[in-house]
């Protein structure tokens, strides 16, 4: 099959993903096979190819397919699995797989599991016109999502809707994101939707119009002090933090009202905290599989979008660059298929 593929981390630029030739999955036991509709453009997935997470053991081989946000059709379903048939449209979140039994699993939290698998990161991902996937871990799509819409909402949209759920928003309450791109557009729509009053930090030129388009308050970072705008209103009652730089981090803190809580969906490095304050800063990672089934409920509904511009799967090096410009408004999806 076609596949767009990583030999080896390094810069993108200097040809480490390429397409060729993979090999056809075949589906074992509780396993499906799933011809790829739509597979969303994450920054993860430029981390992992320009082996910044080397470290911390992704890849965990190469070559390897990166891509974990997923929509297709189930072609073919391996033995034990009769509740997934095929032409069954699903689709699949990093959450590849958990053991199931663990007491993270047994309490709706199996995205803490420590056996899970990883899309892109442990198996094989979504960059290709197949992939392999655990029953188990696919969710049916709602008919009202088109494909594109859809696959990014298995990992931008369950992301945010985990890490909302942290901030706990409620009307009246105040929220400040750092970062308004493929995660943080989906943030902005569960803040609003849950009744929060929205302050939207970044330094892009077009994620401000995005913000300002989602009912947000656009706070330009290019030319204020987020900080210094957010203390005159009093601060914030809690930040939801996805631009990946210890500033940003240092900066949410800072807004936030005695008492708020920080929630942090990337790798920062915290600094000092003013524990007299009580102020508290929280990690949250992807989401479970019934806050996936939430995600889609809303989605379905018409109460949060993703906002997506298509490519060619050939074209998966172009949409990676352009993601790591700063020129994708939200999201990039590849349609393989097309």
């Amino acid at each position: 099959m076609r596949a767009i593929v990583l030999d080896a981390p390094g810069p993108l630029e200097s040809g480490v993903v390429h397409r060729g030739d993979h090999v056809d999955p075949r589906p074992g036991s509780g396993q499906i096979v799933v011809r790829v509709s739509a597979c969303g453009v994450c920054r993860s997935n430029l981390h992992m190819i320009e082996g910044d997470w080397v470290a911390y053991g992704v890849p965990a081989f190469m070559p390897i397919v990166p891509g974990h946000e997923v929509v297709g059709r189930v072609v073919e379903v391996g033995s034990e699995v009769d509740w997934l048939h095929p032409g069954d449209r699903v689709g699949v979140q990093p959450l590849w797989s958990t053991c199931g039994h663990c007491p993270y699993c047994l309490t709706g939290r199996d995205q803490l599991c420590s056996a899970k698998q990883i899309t892109r990161e442990t198996v094989d991902g979504g960059y290709a016109e197949y992939m392999l996937a655990t029953a188990a871990h696919a969710h049916p799509v709602p008919d009202a999502i088109s494909d594109v819409e859809a696959a990014p909402l298995f990992c931008p949209g369950v992301t945010a809707y985990n890490a909302v759920s942290k901030a706990a928003p409620h009307p009246g309450s105040s929220r400040a994101v750092f970062g308004v791109g493929g995660v943080g557009h989906m943030v902005i729509q569960f803040s609003v939707l849950a009744g929060a009053d929205v302050y939207a930090v970044t330094r892009s030129a077009q994620h401000l119009d995005l913000a300002d388009e989602l009912s947000a308050h656009p706070v330009d970072a290019s030319s204020r002090d987020p900080v210094s705008v957010l203390a005159a209103l009093g601060g914030v009652d809690a930040a939801v933090v996805f631009a990946p730089s210890d500033e940003s981090l240092r900066q949410a803190v800072a807004s936030i009202k005695p008492g708020g809580t920080v929630v942090l969906g990337v790798h920062a490095q915290v600094g000092a905290l003013p524990f007299a304050d009580e102020k508290r800063v929280v990690g949250s990672v992807v989401g479970s599989r019934q806050q996936m089934r939430d995600v889609l409920a809303l989605a379905a509904a018409g109460k949060v979008r993703a906002h997506c511009e298509t490519y060619a799967l050939d074209d998966a090096v172009e949409a990676l660059g352009r993601l790591k410009r700063g020129e994708i408004r939200a999201r990039a999806v590849l349609v393989p298929n097309a």
